[in-house]
């Protein structure tokens, strides 16, 4: 008796060790083949200023009310961030990852289906099943009947144990491209603002140009009428009255030319704020236009109120996570399986306890042992795509960068430009006046007063176009600031279709991938400081 207690107490030891040594070897295997990760190449660091410019303010903060400080551009540009098409359309891909998250969110829970079911099955008489049915009987003594009913009610759990976290970092991965959508339809609508700001100071400028001919206009035609009385004097020729009507007719022509762009000008607002062709309102001034004083702050706050950076760095910290989620395909799954419910050949037997009830519990644990290249490949694909998110990262950065850098000397340039074209157009209307009372007078000729007349025209209309440009370099660097994020519809100008509380905290775990995550801007803040 103590042999065989002996013999069976080895046997189940011999039974456990063996079945130990085959989890390790599962656990263990796999991983050895798992290829050396690429790191990437160094990039640059982002300099401390802007080519030497810095502030303890930032343009980025000040709202589009106090930034503009126009009620009818305000409107209009509330009226973009809530009917405009395309914000539209990025809404709904915010809503699709969104849904993406619910299902990852889901993926690595038991996954729980119940249901009912009825057949009927004839067996053969001359087959194993036939056979057995025909000498079987039931507990009453009856056989089974032919054809054989069958009823089932059941519920059945799968599960696959997230071990390696490979599902729970396919979750996080899509939390931070959620994310990452709102804040890619963040940078539109900033530079959807810029747009409607844009348009409509170019509409105020056409609106200027117009203007300009039409005082031209009546300038050259009180020459003109002078140059027919000289001429009924005999004081004057032909020539003089066809050169003036000549040019009296051009800016006439020319006044259809801008009357099209101001037709275009609108119709490009109304398409940006969601409506039909219909007139803007706009404001009368332009010339003493003076938007909010631009404050550059450092370098480093980009990382923050750029929503493109945002954007490129969560595409960064996911694609980390893609990494992990591939790595993972190395080890071994576990999945279990469970089911319980009632089966009987007869629906009045169906829910008899315990003699109707079913149940069943499997579980596997499956590894990959040969022909690993597929699993090679894509967890390398996956790499290559880290390194693209990672370069992707450091050109937005450096295109932030550089369009801060170049709209602000812009802003600069045409700033000193319209302060030295003043001082032209100052000295031409003081010319075109005297060239004016000296052909009165007959001490000079109608040429002179054309040419001093045309030279004003130009100047005007080049003093106006360098205007608009200095208005339109002032509102692009506000957005490539980071400014425009407003309170329109949705909390912070962000669009979240969950709720915060809702959304799982992105776990990175501490693996051998190259470390791709980028520095936070409180650290860059640091460094600059």
């Amino acid at each position: 008796m103590n042999l065989v207690a002996h013999a069976s107490v080895a046997k189940h030891k011999t039974w456990a060790i063996t079945t130990l040594v085959a989890c390790t070897l599962l656990t263990v295997l796999p991983g050895c083949g798992i290829p050396t990760l690429r790191n990437p190449l160094a990039g640059r660091e982002l300099p401390d200023t802007f080519n030497g410019e810095i502030s303890g303010e930032n343009s980025a903060h000040v709202g589009i009310e106090e930034f503009f400080n126009d009620p009818i551009l305000t409107n209009l540009i509330t009226q973009g961030l809530t009917e405009n098409y395309q914000l539209k359309i990025l809404g709904e891909d915010i809503e699709i990852a969104n849904n993406e998250v619910l299902r990852r969110r889901g993926a690595y829970l038991p996954f729980v289906n119940i249901g009912a079911g009825a057949r009927t099955d004839k067996f053969s008489s001359f087959t194993l099943l036939g056979s057995d049915n025909r000498l079987n009987t039931l507990p009453n003594g009856t056989n089974f009947p032919s054809p054989l009913p069958n009823f089932l009610v059941a519920a059945n759990v799968s599960w696959q144990v997230d071990i390696w976290r490979q599902l729970r970092n396919s979750r996080d991965a899509q939390v931070l491209r959620y994310l990452g959508t709102t804040d890619g339809r963040n940078y539109v609508a900033t530079r959807l603002v810029a747009d409607i700001a844009e348009n409509y100071y170019q509409l105020l400028a056409l609106d200027k140009r117009m203007e300009n001919l039409d005082r031209m206009i009546a300038l050259q035609e009180k020459s003109l009428e002078f140059a027919k009385a000289r001429k009924e004097g005999a004081r004057g020729t032909e020539l003089a009255v066809q050169r003036f009507e000549a040019e009296v007719r051009k800016n006439q022509s020319d006044k259809l030319v801008i009357k099209q762009g101001i037709i275009e000008a609108e119709n490009r607002i109304n398409f940006l704020v969601g409506r039909y062709p219909q007139p803007v309102e706009r404001s009368t001034e332009f010339f003493d236009l003076n938007l909010h004083p631009l404050s550059l702050g450092v370098p480093c706050d980009l990382l923050l109120n750029r929503p493109d950076i945002r954007q490129a760095e969560r595409e960064l910290e996911a694609a980390g996570l893609d990494v992990q989620v591939a790595r993972a395909d190395f080890y071994p799954k576990l999945n279990l399986y469970a089911g319980v419910g009632y089966e009987a050949f007869n629906a009045k037997y169906l829910f008899m306890t315990p003699q109707s009830l079913v149940y069943n519990v499997a579980g596997d644990l499956v590894a990959p042992l040969i022909n690993k290249k597929a699993i090679q490949a894509e967890y390398m694909n996956a790499n290559a795509r880290q390194l693209q998110a990672m370069y992707e990262y450091q050109r937005v950065i450096l295109n932030a960068f550089t369009e801060v850098t170049n709209r602000m000397a812009k802003v600069q340039n045409y700033t000193t430009s319209l302060e030295i074209k003043k001082q032209q157009l100052d000295a031409l209307e003081a010319s075109v006046d005297s060239a004016t009372k000296l052909f009165q007078g007959a001490r000079v000729e109608y040429m002179d007063v054309l040419f001093a007349q045309r030279d004003l025209r130009d100047a005007r209309m080049t003093y106006i176009e360098a205007k608009n440009e200095q208005l339109s370099a002032i509102v692009n660097t506000y957005q490539a600031l980071g400014g425009g994020l407003v309170n329109f519809q949705y909390p912070n100008g962000v669009v979240v279709s969950m709720p915060e509380s809702e959304l799982p905290s992105p776990t990175i775990p501490k693996e051998e991938a190259p470390t791709l995550v980028p520095p936070t801007p409180e650290k860059a803040k640091e460094q600059n400081d």
